[in-house]
């Protein structure tokens, strides 16, 4: 069906001048394009997609693993997520901010290898060959998964109904993208990460074309698959949520056709809608949930042992834990012990000396003028504090007494001898927040001893559980005005010697008021409180150290706000204003720079923004009662258009958009996904835009069957429906346009990717006037003098 540019469609009952003679029915189209296709075997085999399919495939192979075993070094967050897999194989706690599929896979391979965890990629530059570390193994899974992320994509757009030349535009942007190629080789989660997400994707789309044929064996199947292929995108990295609301809002849209009474294919009961509606949540959350869960129990399973991760648990999560320090070096405090306190999260200790507090500080506020009370992260006499009760003990019974969670304590600095004190006096460095000073002991025991009162309170202590070092971590509460003791990290000035601040935490509640005993001085090394009787490890449900690793890892997660050199902000991604330097060897003058094809992210880029364009201009039409969409491009364009075109550009927009939300530390890999689906929208727009005369018709059809008399009839059971193929669609009409258009932009990509291959690759090395032609956007290149 063709349509000339100056018969655009009225609408609202608006005539027309000249009318215009009635197409064929919609049926007729349909019987007429399938007749030559019932005669042979009713589907379209497609070869030339399938040709395609294993040429893309053994491209995206080469492209990932040509040249892996270079540098044979450790490169860039090759120092976490290594290490991660050492200490999985050597069965010692850490702790890390994401999820532990994909580093569980790291180990996996390094298990399959034989490797003993042994090297823990301390330093970026390392030498994996004298360290002795099947490092090639390691870069061999990221890549593998890589590799298969470019036939998804491909895969995608078939599933879609997209012609061959938009199908290979889309992979080709992916395909042929440096920053996909160059994060795909290397001992990172991103590779699983986008895998994954382009699994789900393909999924659900299979699953929304088999939705014809519900609670059947294939629907139920791409239904589970999409759900595990979303927990394994969630498990991997948290903003696998982002594709969560991607296929979320899919399926929203959906079941909102299917509550429809009036829809198409017949009228669904609400007990019927309440299947697919508890089918969809089953599949889609709570298999993915229960998924989620598996992983963290496999990883505390296999991390039995302590680590450098304990010191992010709690007490009762680190008896869980062979060999923990804190543990087994804890000892019950009586009162009247010397005691050194320790700040969990920056190491410092409790310290005093007998400076006092300037009068008047910088900003002009006044100070108490008293002793100062500040942090040191060293070892010293100062450091010293007696803790003593409130109340006496008779003079025949004042030692043995343990210290309790609940208790209301003093604490005497030895040194100085004198007593620990909050009031109302702003800190010198937060004025909402209340000074730490000391005073004399007769001061103490006179007008001023409620000042002196603190409460020690166990962290998810019990009640009147016994104080111990190392474990039991605790927060002192000035019992008067209900403050807690806290520091942190910037140091005061020179009247203080550059040491830690501490002061009255009005925020109780905060997670880095906890402290802990690091020693007992006064402990004699033959009392009886050292003797140890071997200790078992401790048995804590699973579901409470979930929660309790889940906290920690939001919490953690949300404080990476760090400045970092090579960080970024989201309104610089999709125009690839910078990247980030992985890995320099100065003596050949090598370097990886982590950067995307900048030809392919401009125009992924400008594409997404045409398409916003498009359907600003076709909303604005539509307003004004012209149907120009459908007129110019043919009846079932604009529904595709804002069904699956759309689709992906909300896959894009849910992973880059909430980006702009977060405060933590951000790199250009963070991106990727969102580029994904912006190649995905760039094959589907170009198509659009190249073939102005496709055949009007359904997505579907029902291919005509035979009546049992001889003739034809339109297939009436829903079960028979089936998508049209690109070539169906199409009409057999020449797609020359549209090739010309791919080969152009496919030769441009494939020169951009060329062009940065050394920086993806790690080699050649280039010299001065090499490296500044390619600092196209300013790129903060190594060896450009």
């Amino acid at each position: 069906m063709s349509t000339t540019s100056g018969s655009l469609r009225q609408r609202a009952g608006q005539s027309k001048k000249t009318p215009v003679a009635p197409g064929p029915s919609r049926d007729d189209e349909t019987n007429g394009l399938l007749k030559p296709l019932a005669k042979t075997s009713g589907v379209s085999t497609e070869w030339d997609f399938k040709i395609a399919l294993v040429i893309i495939t053994s491209l995206a192979f080469a492209t990932r693993f040509w040249g892996i075993g270079h540098p044979n070094e450790v490169v860039f967050d090759e120092v976490h997520f290594g290490k991660f897999a050492s200490y999985y194989l050597q069965r010692t706690y850490f702790f890390d901010v994401h999820p532990p599929f994909g580093k569980l896979l790291f180990a996996l391979m390094g298990w399959f290898v034989g490797y003993d965890g042994h090297f823990l990629f301390d330093n970026i530059g390392d030498s994996y060959i004298d360290n002795k570390v099947p490092y090639v193994a390691f870069r061999a899974m990221p890549a593998f998964l890589g590799s298969l992320t470019v036939p998804v994509v491909f895969l995608i757009m078939w599933e879609s109904g997209y012609t061959l030349p938009a199908a290979i535009v889309a992979t080709g942007l992916v395909l042929f993208d440096n920053a996909h190629i160059g994060q795909t080789r290397l001992i990172l989660l991103d590779a699983t990460l986008v895998f994954a997400m382009s699994l789900s994707v393909l999924s659900y789309l299979r699953f929304y074309k088999l939705r014809y044929s519900p609670f059947s064996r294939k629907w139920w199947k791409w239904l589970l698959l999409t759900g595990v292929a979303l927990s394994c995108v969630i498990s991997t990295k948290y903003v696998g949520a982002f594709t969560f609301f991607s296929i979320g809002c899919a399926v929203v849209i959906d079941l909102w056709g299917l509550l429809d009474i009036n829809r198409r294919q017949g009228a669904l009961s609400l007990p019927e809608f309440g299947k697919h509606f508890a089918a969809r949540i089953f599949g889609l959350i709570v298999v993915p949930f229960f998924f989620y869960l598996f992983w963290f129990q496999v990883h505390f399973a296999i991390l039995t042992r302590s680590g450098p991760g304990d010191d992010f648990m709690t007490p009762e999560f680190q008896e869980t834990l062979s060999d923990n320090i804190m543990t087994l070096q804890s000892v019950t405090i009586d009162y009247y012990d010397t005691i050194a306190i320790r700040h969990k999260e920056t190491k410092t200790y409790l310290h005093s000396h007998f400076d006092k507090y300037p009068l008047r500080y910088d900003d002009g506020r006044v100070s108490s003028a008293g002793q100062q009370v500040t942090g040191y992260p060293f070892n010293d006499t100062n450091n010293h504090w007696q803790i003593l009760p409130t109340k006496q003990f008779p003079q025949e019974d004042v030692l043995g007494h343990h210290v309790k969670n609940g208790d209301l304590v003093k604490l005497r600095h030895l040194v100085t001898d004198s007593i620990l004190l909050s009031h109302d006096v702003a800190s010198p460095y937060y004025p909402t927040n209340q000074e730490f000073t000391t005073i004399s002991l007769e001061e103490a025991d006179g007008g001023r001893f409620n000042d002196t009162v603190f409460e020690l309170r166990i962290e998810q202590g019990k009640e009147r559980q016994d104080f111990k070092s190392m474990s039991g971590q605790f927060k002192l509460i000035h019992y008067p005005t209900k403050v807690a003791m806290w520091t942190h990290t910037k140091p005061l000035p020179d009247w203080a010697y550059k040491q830690a601040e501490i002061n009255g935490n009005k925020n109780v509640a905060q997670g880095s008021n906890v402290w802990y005993v690091d020693e007992i001085p006064s402990l004699p090394t033959d009392s009886d409180r050292l003797k140890k009787e071997p200790r078992k490890v401790k048995h804590v449900p699973f579901l409470k150290k979930y929660f309790e690793l889940q906290r920690a890892m939001f919490y953690h997660n949300n404080a990476l706000t760090s400045s970092h050199p090579y960080a970024s902000h989201p309104v610089q991604w999709p125009f690839l204003l910078r990247g980030v330097s992985f890995w320099t060897q100065n003596d050949t003058r090598r370097q990886i720079y982590f950067l995307g094809n900048p030809i392919g992210w401009w125009l992924t880029s400008s594409l997404l923004a045409v398409l916003a364009g498009i359907i600003g201009a076709d909303q604005l039409s539509l307003r004004r009662g012209v149907d120009a969409l459908d007129e110019l491009w043919g009846p079932g364009t604009r529904s595709r258009l804002y069904n699956s075109t759309g689709f992906f550009f909300l896959t894009w927009a849910a992973h880059y958009l909430p980006f702009y939300l977060m405060g933590r530390q951000l790199f250009l890999h963070h991106y990727l996904p969102a580029h994904l689906a912006s190649a995905l929208v760039t094959g589907a727009l170009l198509e659009f835009v190249f073939n102005l005369d496709p055949v009007a018709l359904d997505e579907t059809t029902n291919p005509p069957v035979s009546d049992g008399k001889g003739g034809k009839k339109r297939g009436g059971a829903i079960a028979s429906r089936r998508r049209l193929t690109a070539s169906e669609r199409m009409g057999g009409q020449s797609m020359f346009p549209l090739w010309t258009a791919a080969g152009v932009v496919l030769t441009a990509v494939i020169g951009g990717w060329y062009f940065f291959l050394p920086l993806t690759y790690g080699k050649p090395g280039l010299d001065v006037a090499q490296v500044n032609a390619r600092k196209w956007m300013g790129y903060d290149l190594h060896f450009a003098k």
